[in-house]
C-alpha cells in the first residue's frame, strides 16, 4: 500500500508541506502548470533546495509583488477561484475542503459565520498557492494512506492581523483538536492555520510512524531560522508491509448510563456513526446499587474524536467518559456487486496477505432489494453470498 509519513518534529506549515513533497518526487513544473491556472495574479513560484541547520531541503517559495496589493477574501471568493481553475475534480473538492476547515476555525474564534470571515493570512495568495500546490502533489503521488507524527506547535506569542495571540494562535488551536500535539521546546509558532488545516484533512491517522519499506524521502524547508534544529518536515514515501498496512490505532470511549430513556439509545447511536464513529454499540451491564444499566463503547479515529464526544454528552445522560488508545489488525477491505435474482447487492470483501477469508453482503441492501422484489431478506442474502463464493462479482 503506498504510504506516506509526515514528520512534524518542527512545526507544519503549507510551504513545508508542499516543498517536502516535492523533494519527495512530485513534479514541481506540473504543479506550477496547475496553478497557472487559477485566477490570481502578482506573484512567481519557485522551489529550490537550500541549507537549514545542515538538512538539504526544498523550499518551496511564493514571492508576491509588493506593488500588487492582494484583498482580503471571502470565502466565497477563493471558492470561486479554485473552482474556475483548469485542476483534478479532486484537487478541487481537497483545496475548498481545506480553505472551509479554516473558515469554520476562524468563525468559531470570532462569533461569526464562515461565509462573512475575511481571510487575512490565510487568504493571501501564498496560502492559496500552497493549499492547491500541496493537493496537486498528493494527486500525484497518490498515496494510499497517510500516517503522521504529533505535531509539534512551538510555544510563546505570535503577531497576527488581529494583534499578539498566544501559541498555538486561536484558530490553530481549533484545527487541531482531536490530534496529538505539543509545544514548549521552541519559542514561536512552528504549525500555522493552514499546516493545522492541511494535516488535520489529509492525514489519516496520528502516530509513530508504520513499519514501511521507504523509497524516497522529502524535506520541505519553513522560513525560521532556528539555533539547534532544522526547521523542516520530512515526509517518507513508500510501500507499507503486510503488518503496517493492517495495523491502527483507534481511541475506544466508553461510558455507563442507567437513568436514560432506551427509546433514546437508537437514534444516539446513529448520530455518533454520523459524527465520524467507526462503530457504536450498547451492552446490558449490572451498574450501581444494582440498576440494570447499558455499556456504550465508542470506536472512533482519533481526528473525530471531538465531534464524536460532542454527539454523546448532547445526547445522553453521562456525566462523563472513559478514553484509551488500542491497536487493532483490520483485514484489507474493498466492495464489490453481486446481481441476484431480485438485484444487486453490494458485498464487503475481506481479504488477508491477498487471500479472501471473508465475504459479507451488506444487510441495508439486502432489506431494499427483499422488499422491492417481495421475498424474504434470508432470500437475497444467501443468493448474494453464493454468487461471492462463486465469484460472481462485479465492480461496485
Amino acid at each position: 500500500m503506498k504510504t506516506l509519513y509526515f514528520d512534524c518534529f518542527c512545526g507544519a506549515a503549507g510551504d513545508m508541506i508542499a516543498g517536502a513533497l516535492i523533494d519527495a518526487g512530485a513534479d514541481f513544473e506540473a504543479i506550477r502548470h496547475g496553478l497557472a491556472t487559477l485566477d490570481v495574479s502578482g506573484y512567481s513560484l519557485s522551489a529550490r533546495k537550500i541549507d537549514k541547520h545542515g538538512t538539504m531541503a526544498t523550499k518551496f517559495d511564493v514571492d508576491i509583488d509588493a506593488e500588487n496589493g492582494q484583498p482580503h477574501r471571502h470565502l466565497r471568493d477563493i471558492v470561486q477561484i479554485i473552482e474556475s481553475g483548469d485542476l483534478p475534480p479532486e484537487v478541487k473538492e481537497a483545496s475548498l475542503e481545506t480553505f472551509r476547515r479554516l473558515a469554520e476555525a476562524e468563525a468559531e474564534v470570532h462569533g461569526t459565520t464562515p461565509e462573512k470571515i475575511h481571510f487575512h493570512e490565510v487568504g493571501a495568495v501564498d496560502s492559496i498557492v500552497d493549499i492547491v500546490a500541496t493537493h496537486l502533489a498528493l494527486h500525484q503521488l497518490k498515496p494510499e494512506r497517510i500516517f503522521s507524527s504529533a505535531l509539534h506547535v512551538g510555544s510563546g506569542t505570535v503577531k497576527c492581523a488581529h494583534g499578539i495571540m498566544p501559541v498555538p494562535a486561536p484558530a490553530t488551536a481549533l484545527l487541531l483538536r482531536g490530534i496529538p500535539s505539543y509545544g514548549g521546546e521552541v519559542d514561536g509558532e512552528l504549525v500555522t492555520p493552514t499546516g493545522a488545516a492541511l494535516m488535520a484533512q489529509i492525514a489519516d491517522e496520528f502516530g509513530p510512524m508504520p513499519e514501511m519499506r521507504v523509497e524516497t524521502i522529502g524535506s520541505g524547508s519553513g522560513t525560521k531560522d532556528l539555533p539547534d534544529r532544522p526547521n523542516v518536515i520530512r515526509v517518507f514515501y513508500g510501500e507499507t508491509t503486510e503488518a503496517g498496512a493492517a495495523t491502527e490505532t483507534i481511541v475506544v470511549v466508553e461510558t455507563n448510563i442507567d437513568d436514560m430513556n432506551p427509546e433514546l439509545f437508537p437514534p444516539l447511536i446513529n448520530d455518533l456513526l454520523e459524527a465520524g464513529a467507526r462503530d457504536a454499540f450498547l451492552t446490558p451491564i449490572l451498574g450501581k446499587k444494582g440498576r440494570p444499566a447499558h455499556l456504550i463503547t465508542i470506536l472512533v479515529d482519533e481526528v473525530e474524536l471531538n465531534s464524536v464526544t460532542r454527539v454523546l454528552f448532547r445526547g445522553s445522560t453521562t456525566l462523563g467518559l472513559r478514553m484509551r488508545r488500542e491497536q487493532r489488525i483490520c483485514l484489507e477491505r474493498e466492495w464489490k456487486t453481486a446481481k441476484t435474482p431480485w438485484g444487486a447487492v453490494r458485498v464487503k470483501i475481506g481479504r488477508f496477505e491477498g487471500d479472501t477469508t471473508s465475504t459479507s453482503p451488506e444487510y441495508d441492501d439486502c432489506v431494499r432489494v427483499a422488499s422491492e422484489g417481495g421475498v424474504s431478506t434470508r432470500e437475497v442474502y444467501e443468493a448474494a453470498h453464493a454468487a461471492a463464493v462463486k465469484g460472481e462479482l462485479s465492480d461496485a
